[in-house]
Order: C-alpha cells, then sequence, then structure tokens
C-alpha cells in the first residue's frame, strides 16, 4: 500500500461476554489510497482494513457494527459504503459526511445503503452548527440522526441550537468535555439535562480522549458514564473508535480495557446488555 502502513484488529480477548446482537457504534475504515483518494490535506495516512476491523468485532465479541465516515474522505463516502456492503444489512449500518446540498435523491441511495446518520465532526469537516438546522431538515424525513463531535468548552455552546433539531442527536465519546473538570464541567452538565429530554445519545467511546487517569481504568471517565447513566441508560451506546486515528502514532489503546470498564462503570447486567444490543438496534434501525 505504497507508503502506508496498515493498522492491526489484534489484542486481548476482554473479560465481558457481550449480548447476542451486541453492536460496536463507531470505527472506521481507511482503504488503500489507490482505490479511496484521501481528502487533500487531511491526515493520518495510514490503512485500515475491513478484514483487520472483523478480527476486532471478534475477537470483542460483536455482531454488529457501524461504520462512521472518516475525516479523511471528506464527502466521498465510497470506502465507508463498500464496508457496509460487506458484512451486509443485518450486520452493519453507516454514518455518513455529505454536501451541504445534498439532494433528497442521493439521500435516499445512502438511506438504502444502510446509512442512517449524519456526521458533523466539527474539529475537521466543513460543517459549522449554523449548518445543523438546515441539515437536519434534509436528514429528517429518513429518520436519521445527526451525530456531532468537538471538543474542549463546546457543548454550552453547542446544545441550545442541536436541541431545538428536528432529529435526534449523537454526541460522540461522551462530550469531549475538558477531562480536568470531571463530572462538574458545565458542558457535561448540559449534556446530561440534553439527555433528559430522550432526543440526545451519548457514545460512550475514545475513554482516552477525555481522561486524566488513563489506561486500564479510567477512573475519572467511569464517574461521567455512572452519571450518564443515571439520567437514561437508554440513550447510550458503546464504540470502540477502532483503529484510534488520533493515538495511531503512539502506543495503541486496548479496547478490551474500556469495554471491560463496563463491568465496574455498570454492574447491572440488563443495563449492559441494553447499552451493548437493544439501544443500537433502536437508535441504527436494525430490526425495523
Amino acid at each position: 500500500m505504497n507508503s502506508e502502513y496498515m493498522v492491526s484488529g489484534d489484542g486481548r480477548k476482554p473479560r465481558l461476554i457481550t449480548p447476542p446482537k451486541a453492536c460496536e457504534t463507531h470505527s472506521h475504515i481507511y482503504g488503500p489510497a489507490d482505490k479511496y483518494p484521501r481528502a487533500r490535506g487531511r491526515k493520518p495516512d495510514f490503512g485500515a482494513s475491513i478484514e483487520a476491523y472483523e478480527t476486532m468485532l471478534n475477537r470483542l465479541g460483536f455482531e454488529r457494527c457501524v461504520i462512521v465516515q472518516p475525516s479523511l474522505y471528506s464527502t466521498d463516502n465510497r470506502c465507508t459504503l463498500d464496508a457496509i456492503r460487506h458484512f451486509g444489512p443485518s450486520r452493519a449500518r453507516g454514518v455518513a459526511v455529505t454536501e451541504k446540498n445534498i439532494t433528497r435523491e442521493e439521500l435516499q441511495r445512502l438511506h438504502a445503503a444502510g446509512v442512517r446518520g449524519l456526521r458533523f465532526y466539527l474539529i475537521v469537516d466543513d460543517f459549522t452548527l449554523d449548518d445543523a438546522p438546515e441539515m437536519a431538515k434534509r436528514i429528517a424525513p429518513f429518520g436519521w440522526h445527526l451525530q456531532i463531535q468537538d471538543r474542549g468548552n463546546w457543548l454550552t455552546e453547542a446544545i441550545p441550537v442541536i436541541k431545538k433539531l428536528p432529529v435526534d442527536v449523537v454526541v460522540d465519546h461522551i462530550g469531549r468535555t475538558p477531562p480536568e473538570n470531571g463530572v462538574n464541567d458545565p458542558g457535561f452538565q448540559a449534556l446530561l439535562r440534553f439527555m433528559e429530554t430522550g432526543r440526545c445519545w451519548v457514545k460512550i467511546s475514545a475513554p482516552y480522549l477525555a481522561s486524566a487517569d488513563g489506561p486500564p481504568h479510567y477512573a475519572d471517565v467511569g464517574d461521567k458514564v455512572r452519571a450518564l447513566v443515571s439520567v437514561r441508560p437508554d440513550r447510550l451506546v458503546w464504540a470502540a473508535n477502532w483503529p484510534h486515528p488520533n493515538h495511531i502514532q503512539g502506543s495503541k489503546p486496548e479496547e478490551a480495557d474500556y469495554l471491560d470498564a463496563l463491568l465496574d462503570w455498570i454492574p447491572d447486567a440488563a443495563i449492559r446488555k441494553a447499552i451493548l444490543a437493544d439501544n443500537p438496534a433502536m437508535l441504527y434501525d436494525f430490526d425495523g
């Protein structure tokens, strides 16, 4: 693959045994550069194949998955759509990035291919909060959600905008609020209040992006997860964030660490089953 290197799906097996139809809800596929051209100026430049991803899913015990369009490809969703097609409609869904002027016909094509959400990656992509109302109107007829991610002190500004949207909103990576603020962070507290409405979902994912304590236990993230569970356990899903694009140059996070952390963070097996299987089945329309 030219100068690229390939990311492995290997690692240790978790202690946690996932329930039937468990779904990993946020990972990316990076195919060969000669087949899937990278958007100019976007990084990282490595390969993360479908086969390696499937190895990771099997190791962790996930039957279902959600492929999220990475910023590397901007609005060219071909690699993501090919990955969804590989797994098939009973096992995979997707979240796309589109042009602002996307037509209803193109949205219909993406929906038929398994897409169920529109990504607003505010750190890199061209979308801003100002674009959210118009894009939400476009995707609402398809039952899609808007998936949003930023970092730092962003939620206090974002939530007054996104809570007015005519679609559900999925917040990535436990909100990515400043780890030093813990559960008392104003943005995190605003997120908890938004969750109470039932129109906000949160991904328990990438704890290394929101933790000062670090692996393998991510204790400070556990405090946030417990707070989220106390509000709306039916609006939480889990994700690996494979292949960890923000950490690929350093030590690779072990996905089993923060899957096993659920045994401590969420001791109720019924709630864990909801987060790992039942909630994503509803959010991503797996069971119609």
